[in-house]
């Protein structure tokens, strides 16, 4: 161990005044219900968190997969016979 002037004790031996005031609590493991009510809980305040978000993420998905439906749709008609006689080519 280091000595000499720098040197203010090991943790917790600082030399310093014993701290007072201070409580510690603890519960039984058996006891603890680390996720009691959180299912009943989620029901509620989940669907409001969720509805209240879903015009940041539903309205833009549903955009994205109605022009992703709808390209869709239009490459499968540009690639039949109908397609390309309809745009003047003659395959």
């Amino acid at each position: 161990m280091p000595t000499g002037k720098a040197y203010i004790g090991w943790w917790g031996n600082m030399g310093s005044p014993a701290q007072k005031g201070i409580y510690q609590y603890s519960q039984s493991s058996y006891k603890q219900r680390a996720f009691a009510g959180a299912f009943r809980g989620y029901l509620f305040n989940g669907y409001k968190r969720l509805a209240s978000q879903a015009p940041y993420f539903a309205l833009p998905f549903a955009a994205g997969y109605g022009v992703y439906v709808w390209a869709n749709h239009t490459a499968e008609y540009l690639e039949s016979k109908a397609g390309h006689h309809h745009e003047g080519g003659g395959h």
